[in-house]
């Protein structure tokens, strides 16, 4: 009985860390869309409170200021393409992700690089955006 009991809780304790593990992209893509509605709008603020690090740094802060002012246009952001940073982590993890998005009034396609620091369940858990590129070409690649 105690080793069908121990049993269950290890099945239990790894479907969980599973889970948690394989929804990480879908939080970073949320986070991502958040700073993109807010550069789309032109709110630099809103941008720089979505990245913490960056908005510590002043050069990073001042060209995040003046990107999202180039950016800002009219109409619901769209993501056209989503590449995570990585795709499951169970520890600390520092990637970039690649984004293309449009909004609804502008149709051609920006495309820009998030770097992302992702937390695996083992070690908390969580997505925090450092920064955003400035905009790349249409088949440019992300690196760090």
């Amino acid at each position: 009985m105690l080793v069908i009991a121990f049993g269950v809780f290890v099945f239990v304790a790894i479907s969980l860390l599973l889970a948690r593990a394989l929804t990480g992209p879908g939080a970073e893509r949320t986070h991502v869309l958040g700073v993109l509605r807010a550069q789309a709008r032109g709110d630099a603020t809103g941008v720089l409170k979505q990245l913490p690090t960056c908005a510590r740094s002043p050069a990073c802060a001042r060209i995040t200021r003046a990107r999202t002012a180039k950016l800002a246009r009219p109409g619901t952001v769209q993501i056209l393409n989503f590449q995570p940073s990585v795709q499951v982590t169970f520890t600390n993890r520092e990637g970039a992700a690649r984004v293309a998005w449009r909004t609804q009034k502008r149709p051609y396609p920006v495309v820009q690089c998030v770097f992302v620091r992702r937390s695996g369940p083992l070690t908390g858990g969580g997505v925090q955006l450092v920064s955003i590129s400035n905009p790349i070409g249409l088949e440019s690649r992300c690196g760090r």
